[in-house]
């Protein structure tokens, strides 16, 4: 694997811990600037709005531009948003520099997917994809944690120092790989999104995130009484990491038996979890695992299908990443969450499948 791979995946890595360390500090931070806690919970919605908004945006923004030009524009937008975060005394400067720091996430995020996947021949692009992955995952397990260790120890601006010096690495390596197709017309590129096959594959993208993250928004709350929270989080996120890894090779041969095979299993899990509460911890890993296997094999099969738009690909995967991961906990808060979740992988199932006999 190309060593600029690994360090697209150390700057994903560190703007997901951005996402998760929130989590931990809202407390801290509505104490410090002198707002009650529901206006610091804004925060994390101007960070979600920004992941949604941005890919698409930004990367109609930068599509004419060298992709390592685009890499190095979001990267240093995203470690000044934090720097800024780290020094202001001011709510109102925060809120904005969070939602800031999610375009430019999820802008490095779009641009990334597509240069990962040019730096590897074709039939190593899921494995490529699933190291670039990998560092969200891992973020997944240590953001919390991490955020919370750093604000106890050093007060909550050392959180946004830590992940502004994290992306440091990664700007001295980042690629430029070449274009393998011609770019085209903005408004052709938008108009793959009229195919119904990448079109149902966006949206199957979007379902199985939604079910992830609509479970993963309430472990704690699941875990209660039957494991100790931290260790059922660790199971899942250390799952994630693990079924996207293992995914990265068998989605380049098999993708669709991953899609099928995967979903299934991970719909009979979230049945068994709904029915047996108890089984989380024993649960907690294989479904992290089955989740991001899933969800991994279709972003590799979303940049496949989006070829005719080489420089929006990425952006149309990421966004449906997103609306999945702030959709998701909002319906898990309104029903079951683990029963929203296997309802969702259900109707991804019967997509799949739809899907399958079109390709």
């Amino acid at each position: 694997m190309p060593v600029p791979v690994f360090f697209l995946a150390l700057a994903v890595f560190a703007m997901g811990t951005s996402e998760f360390m929130l989590a931990g500090l809202v407390p801290e931070i509505a104490d410090a600037l002198g707002v009650s806690l529901a206006q610091a919970g804004l925060l994390t919605s101007a960070f979600a709005a920004g992941l949604v908004v941005g890919a698409p945006l930004m990367a109609a923004v930068a599509r004419s531009w060298r992709r390592r030009t685009a890499l190095l524009c979001f990267l240093s937008v995203f470690v000044v948003t934090h720097v800024v975060g780290g020094l202001t005394g001011s709510f109102a400067v925060l809120l904005v520099t969070r939602a800031a720091a999610a375009v430019a996430y999820a802008g490095f995020l779009a641009v990334a997917l597509t240069a990962a996947a040019g730096l590897v021949p074709p039939d190593r692009t899921g494995r490529a994809l699933a190291v670039l992955l990998g560092g969200t995952t891992i973020a997944c397990v240590v953001g919390i944690p991490g955020g919370a260790l750093l604000s106890a120890a050093f007060g909550w601006r050392a959180a946004f120092w830590a992940v502004a010096l994290l992306c440091v690495p990664a700007v001295a390596r980042i690629p430029d790989p070449p274009v393998t197709a011609k770019p085209s017309g903005l408004r052709k590129e938008l108009a793959e999104l009229r195919r119904p096959v990448l079109a149902g594959t966006l949206l199957l993208g979007a379902l199985v995130n939604a079910a992830t993250f609509g479970v993963f928004t309430y472990l704690a709350p699941l875990a209660t009484g039957l494991a100790p929270v931290p260790l059922v989080l660790a199971l899942f996120g250390v799952g994630c990491f693990a079924g996207v890894t293992a995914a990265g090779r068998l989605a380049d041969r098999w993708p669709g038996r991953v899609v099928v095979i995967g979903g299934l299993l991970l719909l009979a899990g979230w049945v068994v979890l709904a029915l047996v509460p108890a089984a989380l911890p024993v649960l907690a890993f294989p479904q992290g695992a089955l989740s991001f296997a899933v969800g991994g094999t279709v972003i590799a099969r979303i940049l496949r299908l989006a070829s005719g738009a080489p420089m929006m690909a990425g952006s149309y995967a990421t966004a449906a990443l997103n609306v999945g991961a702030a959709v998701g906990p909002v319906l898990g808060g309104v029903v079951a969450p683990v029963w929203m979740a296997a309802a969702l992988v259900a109707v991804a199932l019967v997509l799949a499948v739809g899907l399958g006999s079109r390709s």
